[in-house]
């Protein structure tokens, strides 16, 4: 077995309500880990729609979904939270002592008294293009996310897709693969423009090349990719490449999550509305994820159910201790673990 992680509370799921819970819980002296299929917080805001504008956060009349997320992260900052990126919880096991082990999909083993689930409509999985054969390629040549930038190291490397995470790993990847290629359908991005404007650069400078097409066949044998084939406005071309990225965009499932034991409701987790726990004590689940009669799929109330929950997860942590209700506003203690005591 790997080595083991152990923390308080274990939170699958690094979107805005995970980021809040961890706030909550902080304030409460309870350490989080925080363990997301993504490679950054902000879960389907910041992947879907960082710059759409979010007009029900309360006293924010409008805030950007990026910006949401980065204040959150700036809010949490002095309660030192761990992260782990680019993994998938795949298993969770409940232990003799009431604690609960869990595992990724890299065999990375977890241990913490409380679980809390908040993976808003559960796990995020890449579409695959619709190449034809590509399945044959993928985990050995074709990956949808980066998990180890070495793995791309001197290699031929097509990137396709027009979003953030193509441009951001297009930059990313320049300087140590041995060529890059970039591929969208239109000369439009759906990228920060900054980045778009290096790629632009580099593209002059000759360190990378970028077609307007799409992929329409690969070649290779054994998994190993060779080449790619771009069908573009003025035909098709034939590029070499042993490593591909398509960034095709994600759907939400609810994933190994579904085979926790926890009773479900049309794929969503049944929870009360005391301390928003699941039928498995110990494991809360919290934002859109969750269902009770009324529920409304809406930050804010994912943000409410945290502040709830953490207090269920206090007693469960230090059951002996006695949890006191306090003020931020008027909290000596409180300000002092947030650092703006006088």
């Amino acid at each position: 077995m790997s080595d083991v992680t152990r923390t308080d509370v274990l939170i699958v799921g690094a979107g805005p309500v995970g980021l809040f819970a961890v706030f909550e819980l902080g304030l409460l002296d309870l350490k989080c880990h925080l363990i997301d299929i993504l490679d950054r917080p902000g879960g389907q805001c910041t992947e879907l729609y960082p710059e759409k504008p979010i007009y029900d956060i309360p006293a924010w009349p409008s805030i950007s979904a990026q910006s949401l997320v980065d204040n959150l992260m700036e809010q949490i900052a002095p309660f030192n939270p761990s992260f782990t990126y680019n993994r998938m919880v795949s298993s969770l096991e409940k232990l003799e002592d009431g604690s609960f082990r869990v595992i990724t999909d890299e065999n990375e083993v977890f241990e913490a008294k409380v679980v809390v689930i908040a993976a808003g409509g559960g796990s995020f999985q890449p579409k695959r293009p619709p190449i034809p054969g590509i399945e044959a390629f993928e985990g050995t040549s074709v990956f949808y996310s980066v998990r180890r930038m070495e793995d791309f190291r001197d290699q031929d490397l097509l990137i396709v897709g027009g979003g953030d995470s193509a441009l951001d790993w297009t930059l990313n990847l320049q300087p140590i693969a041995k060529s890059v290629t970039l591929v969208h359908r239109r000369p439009e991005f759906r990228a920060a423009p900054d980045s778009v404007n290096k790629m632009y650069a580099l593209q002059e400078l000759k360190k990378l090349e970028f077609r307007i097409g799409q992929v329409s066949a690969v070649a290779g044998e054994n998994g190993q990719l060779r080449s790619a084939t771009i069908k573009g406005p003025d035909g098709s071309v034939e590029v070499p490449c042993t490593r591909m990225l398509p960034f095709f965009g994600l759907t939400m499932k609810l994933g190994p999550i579904a085979d926790w034991g926890l009773n479900l409701h049309e794929n969503l987790i049944p929870v009360d509305t005391e301390k928003f726990e699941t039928s498995v004590p110990g494991i809360f689940a919290i934002g859109d994820i969750n269902w009770y009669p009324g529920k409304l799929k809406l930050i804010l109330s994912g943000f409410h159910e945290g502040a709830l929950m953490a207090q269920a997860a206090k007693r469960i942590v230090a059951p002996g201790e006695r949890v006191i209700f306090q003020y931020t506003t008027s909290s000596t203690s409180l300000q002092k673990k947030l650092g703006v005591a006088g």
